[in-house]
């Protein structure tokens, strides 16, 4: 009678382990998804409870440090699930930190008075334009303090969220590595979103303390 041939546990936990493929730490949302995302955010400026201010800079200063605070907060909570899963929210926490700072845009516009003028195109550029200027570079044309704002027809609106979904892409694929190092990760990430936030409120302070003149005819291409 022939002996029954044993496989040892170890060895065939070793096997098993040998055929499991690692799952891709460097991935990243679809550069579509993610200007598709801009592309739903901008479709309206949000109102503002926000009155026109006599100190306007440090009022302004003021709401950039709370939206900055909320901005990590939310970030953060939403990078520490690990490994797939923290993967899975990297578009949402874009998203979410992206719906602070349009808020904060539009409470900044408030402040200066100039929210009644606000337009889709000022928030693009204020939220995009030190992460990915080449992107937001047909909306706006600065001639000292003086701000000539383009108004953009569907078609360029599209182009221009695509230019953002790609540049932005690139740097999401970082956000995907940090997910496997969930507490360290989660912090960096809020961090980050403290620093972007703040980028972005000082893009608008700059942009409302000026003369802003927003074209009357849309362009095309």
């Amino acid at each position: 009678m022939q002996d029954n041939v044993r496989i040892p546990i170890a060895s065939a936990m070793t096997t098993r382990s040998r055929t499991t493929r690692p799952l891709p730490t460097d991935a990243a949302p679809d550069p579509s998804l993610i200007g598709q995302a801009i592309l739903s955010l901008i479709g309206k400026v949000p109102a503002s409870q926000a009155a026109p201010s006599r100190t306007p800079a440090v009022d302004a200063r003021a709401k950039a440090n709370a939206a900055a605070a909320k901005a990590a907060m939310a970030a953060g909570t939403l990078a520490l699930p690990p490994g797939v899963l923290g993967w899975l929210t990297i578009l949402p926490e874009m998203v979410g930190v992206w719906k602070i700072q349009r808020q904060l845009v539009a409470d900044i516009a408030a402040i200066y008075g100039k929210h009644a003028s606000l337009t889709p195109e000022q928030v693009v550029y204020c939220l995009f334009q030190h992460t990915a200027a080449q992107g937001v570079r047909d909306l706006v044309v600065r001639a000292g303090q003086r701000t000539l704002v383009r108004r953009a027809s569907p078609v360029l609106i599209r182009t221009i969220t695509r230019r953002i979904g790609a540049k932005l892409a690139q740097k999401a694929a970082g956000k995907g590595v940090a997910r496997w190092i969930p507490v360290v990760g989660a912090v960096g990430m809020g961090a980050y979103a403290y620093y972007d936030t703040a980028q972005v409120a000082t893009t608008a302070i700059d942009l409302f303390e000026g003369v802003v003149e927003v074209e009357a005819v849309e362009v095309g291409r």
